[in-house]
């Protein structure tokens, strides 16, 4: 008999290749794989059972019969067309797969043999419950799936039952983990495991940790750079005419995800606090508003929900990524990032900034991120509509739901560079005023993104960490709408020639805002720059908590320090192209300053601006000043000026003079948009010296919230109610109004439609649901209509064990 360890390499190796010509016998009969069409792995074995069987005649009829009428292969099928320059096509679905057969005969097989006369497997339990070892050892008992599921680089145990007490001196036998259509070994998508008495860190192996009558216990350890996804499994017996191995079971399917507990893996992460907010938190916090009036949201992640870890592996499917390529977080990440958008290749979500909604669901109204997976995991068409914080919540589940480390980030006063030259250039024109003809840069009220952590061994030492990922199409890179993973540490320090799209993100973080006017003769003179407005707050949710935590200082150095300007000169030296045209000499202003202040208001009320002169001289000045009100999306985008006020201001020596302008709400009722946002932009020109101030600053008003609280005991298992309840404060009748309620662990996503709300009027609803998960849980709702929208409502409640 043959050495134990080469029969299943050796034998697998041929195997793997789609055309063998090596005949397999059967009595008077002979076959050669070299004449088989299929490109099935074992394909000599399948034809010879299905010969057998006689399906092999039955299928050549059928072919015959439909060969005339087939005119064209689906585009499933020509994915899968070999080609002149591979053997086997490429390997990008999981869930594709071939048949394996349960017989793999070396030769002539005797008359007289029984595969039940030798070691066969009755029965294969995994041990895959919630409450049992695998799942609770690994964190994964969260997960709403039955199957079971494992982080890589870290042992799980399986009990395999056979016909007869195990015999390790004459019996052999081995494990199989396969992945996709065409299975290989060099690729990590077949992987034979055999059973030894060590298991060593890091690397495939399986050991018996323990023996009973008929059955086994073993330990098997995964490999730390193991591919991410779901894998098909087998045990094989070794006979001395053939391989006998278990039936194709879809009930031992196994998954197999990253795993930051492990020293290892890329993805490890060694606080165990920030693993539980990063990877097992299932409920995150959405940051929003301005810098000077931060808003806050709940947004459930839902990553361990029932069908999202399938959804999550079909994005990956989606993208085309290689299975071989599923391992590193890196390319992870990358295509991500461009599936999450709907842009280039129909993904997960279509962006819409245009504040129409009649074909979807407003961005406003979405409360988590498992509708959206769900709904395109079914329907694999793009799910209407999102904004920045819906890529960023879609993003974060699917992070998460495969073990990276992941949090959403919220950055305040976040430029767009649409020219790649690392400066938001602002043009004014002869009075100062923005000219919006020529300016095409623009700076979001906020944006979000996403951090994902891991190493970077593409880069220099001291990269890894925290990764900006970006599912928001901004700006294309390498062809499609996405963006990252770009490190952390190197946007801070300017090191912005390090891939991925670095000098975007440090645009979008530590830009100057130029001011320039455009002479008639093509000249630009800068007659101001601000250094300072561009990423002023940078921020995420707390660990273990809903605070707000400022890493603003994790991107860049503090404003205006020696470190900051070199960071900003390294970022330039190494990312921006040479203009064509080039800037005067700016001369800044230094005798006098200028800001204002917004009034804090409610949606539908009156408010004012307070402009600010301070004159640090001892000369008179006066200022002729221009200011303008914009109703913009959050993006910064104008939709309208709706308020237009220009005046004269005598600057005294040493001293500071005050301007009020009031904001009536009949002024900007009609035209506001769903985050009721403002943009007011002030341009004063010192007539004495001809100098330009400039200031903009992007305002929300205070939107009402839902109000939610609960009617009963909390007990698990136990129906108990919730009311929601909403107070229209506007003057006029909310028309179309939808309220949306869910809760991760507690609830899924329940939908009301309210045909309208009169002014002043209570709306109250009451939803009776039975929580299953003990612990402390968030509800999350949210109110959708056309006249008003961001109206959300949250409650956390302890459900208690029964």
């Amino acid at each position: 008999m043959p050495a134990v360890v080469a029969y299943p390499l050796r034998w697998h190796w041929r195997a793997w290749q789609p055309f063998q010509h090596c005949p397999i016998a059967t009595g008077r009969r002979r076959i050669y794989r070299g004449y088989l069409k299929a490109t099935n792995i074992f394909p000599a074995s399948i034809a010879l059972q299905k010969f057998c069987k006689g399906e092999e005649k039955k299928k050549r009829l059928s072919e015959k019969k439909h060969r005339m009428s087939e005119t064209t292969s689906t585009n499933v099928e020509n994915k899968h067309l070999l080609n002149g320059r591979r053997a086997i096509p490429l390997n990008y679905s999981n869930d594709e797969e071939n048949e394996v057969p349960e017989m793999e005969a070396f030769g002539l097989i005797p008359r007289g043999f029984n595969p039940r006369d030798y070691l066969s497997v009755v029965d294969i339990y995994m041990f895959k419950e919630p409450h049992e070892i695998n799942k609770q050892e690994h964190h994964t008992d969260k997960y709403y799936n039955p199957k079971l599921i494992v982080r890589r680089g870290q042992a799980f145990q399986i009990q395999i039952d056979f016909n007869r007490p195990y015999k390790p001196e004459s019996d052999q036998f081995w494990l199989e983990f396969l992945m996709g259509r065409y299975p290989q070994q060099n690729k990590g998508t077949y992987i034979p495991i055999l059973v030894g008495n060590v298991l060593k860190p890091g690397q495939w192996g399986a050991k018996i940790i323990h023996r009973e009558n008929n059955s086994i216990r073993l330990s098997i350890m995964s490999s730390t750079t193991c591919i991410i996804g779901k894998f098909r499994f087998y045990v094989a017996v070794m006979t001395p005419f053939g391989i006998l191995r278990t039936r194709r079971n879809s009930a031992t399917d196994t998954y197999i995800l990253f795993n930051p507990w492990c020293q290892l893996d890329a993805v490890y992460l060694d606080d165990e606090k920030e693993r539980e907010e990063y990877v097992l938190n299932d409920v995150g916090i959405v940051f929003h508003g301005n810098v000077e009036d931060v808003k806050s949201r709940s947004w459930s992640y839902g990553q361990f929900e029932e069908n999202v870890l399938d959804a999550c592996l079909f994005l990956m499917d989606k993208a085309e990524l290689e299975l071989s390529g599923r391992g590193n977080p890196i390319k992870i990440c990358r295509v991500a990032s461009a599936v999450i958008n709907s842009r280039d290749d129909n993904g997960v979500i279509a962006g819409s900034w245009n504040n129409t909604y009649d074909y979807g669901v407003a961005p406003s109204a979405w409360t988590g991120s498992v509708d959206i997976l769900l709904e395109y995991y079914s329907s694999k068409q793009p799910v209407r509509y999102g904004q920045c914080w819906v890529f960023a919540g879609v993003f974060n589940t699917f992070l998460r739901c495969l073990g990276i480390p992941a949090r959403l980030i919220t950055n305040y006063s976040s430029a767009h560079d649409n020219n790649a030259n690392l400066r938001m250039d602002f043009f004014l024109d002869d009075e100062g005023k923005v000219d919006t003809r020529l300016t095409k840069d623009s700076v979001w009220n906020y944006h979000c993104w996403n951090e994902a952590w891991m190493t970077r061994p593409d880069l220099p030492v001291g990269f890894g960490g925290w990764q900006v990922v970006d599912g928001t199409p901004q700006e294309t890179s390498d062809g499609m709408y996405r963006c990252g993973p770009a490190s952390v540490q190197a946007i801070k320090h300017g090191h912005v020639c390090f891939q991925f799209d670095a000098p975007f993100v440090y645009a979008e973080v530590n830009s100057d805002i130029f001011y320039t006017r455009m002479e008639k003769n093509g000249t630009q003179v800068v007659e101001n720059i601000d250094t300072t407005h561009i990423g002023q707050l940078i921020v995420t949710k707390a660990v273990g908590g809903d605070g707000m935590v400022d890493i603003t200082e994790q991107y860049k150095f503090r404003e205006g320090s020696d470190e900051e300007r070199l960071a900003l000169e390294t970022a330039v030296m190494y990312g921006v192209k040479k203009q064509s045209i080039q800037d005067t000499t700016y001369q800044p202003q230094t005798d006098v300053d200028m800001d204002f202040q917004v009034q804090k208001a409610v949606l539908g009320n009156d408010f004012k601006v307070t402009i600010t002169f301070r004159n640090k001289s001892r000369n008179s000045y006066t200022a002729t000043t221009y200011f303008s009100g914009n109703i913009v999306f959050y993006t910064g985008v104008t939709k309208t000026e709706f308020k237009k006020h220009s005046f004269s201001a005598k600057l005294e020596p040493s001293s500071s003079s005050s301007f009020d302008i009031v904001i009536k709400s009949s002024e900007y009722m009609s035209d506001l948009l769903e985050q009721a946002s403002f943009h007011f932009f002030v341009t004063a020109r010192i007539n004495e010296t001809g100098k330009i101030l400039a200031v903009q600053k992007a305002i929300m008003l205070e939107i009402p919230t839902l109000r939610i609280k609960t009617k009963g005991e909390l007990v698990a298992g136990k129906e108990t109610s919730v009311i929601v309840e909403f107070t229209n404060p506007l003057k006029q009748t909310l028309e179309n109004v939808m309220l949306r309620l869910e809760g991760p662990g507690v609830l899924r996503t329940i939908k009301k439609q309210f045909g309208r709300i009169p002014m002043n009027s209570t709306l109250t609803w009451e939803v009776k649901f039975t929580p299953m998960r003990p612990g402390l849980q968030k509800l999350i709702a949210s109110l959708n209509s056309d006249a008003l929208r961001h109206v959300y409502g949250e409650l956390n409640i302890q459900i208690r064990k029964p």
